[in-house]
């Protein structure tokens, strides 16, 4: 038996949609001045004992960049900078955004904020949230059961 959803009478159209909305280009883009959002994306892993967040910021300075951990919450922030201005009209296609960002990402209890730490190499700010040691993944045998033989007598 399926869960139950809320009724949407266009949930149908609105799947239909997302699968086309990528063959077309978006004609009204252009003039959507303002509208694009700056968010780096995000990969995070636990590895030995930490969690390591890998933010994507090519092109920007590392002296642009701030990473924070207040409580259960990482916050990356940054900006980048247009280093020459180019009039809109000289433009032949802009997919860059300019700007200030930031992202914010909730840790898991158990952190030890005092003890991270952040490097950049290639365009890629990594942090490193070493784990308390009881919240550390652990991993959890398996066990197998022998299936047992039963012996049948014959008469």
């Amino acid at each position: 038996m399926g869960a139950l959803l809320p009724w949407r009478p266009f949930r149908e159209f609105e799947r239909l949609m997302r699968g086309w909305e990528p063959r077309f280009p978006r004609f009204f883009e252009e003039f959507e001045e303002g509208a694009e959002e700056i968010a780096p994306p995000i990969e995070s892993y636990v590895k030995d004992g930490a969690i390591v967040v890998c933010a994507d910021v090519p092109g920007l300075d590392p002296k642009d960049i701030e990473i924070s951990v207040l409580h259960d919450t990482l916050t990356i922030k940054g900006e980048r900078k247009r280093e020459q201005e180019v009039k809109k009209e000289d433009y032949l296609r802009r997919e860059v955004s300019y700007g200030t960002f930031e992202r914010r990402l909730s840790l898991p209890h158990g952190v030890l904020a005092d003890k991270v730490k952040a490097s950049f190499k290639n365009g890629v700010a990594v942090i490193t949230i070493p784990l308390a040691e009881e919240v550390q993944p652990r991993k959890i045998p398996l066990e197998i059961e022998q299936e047992k033989k039963i012996e049948v007598e014959k008469k």
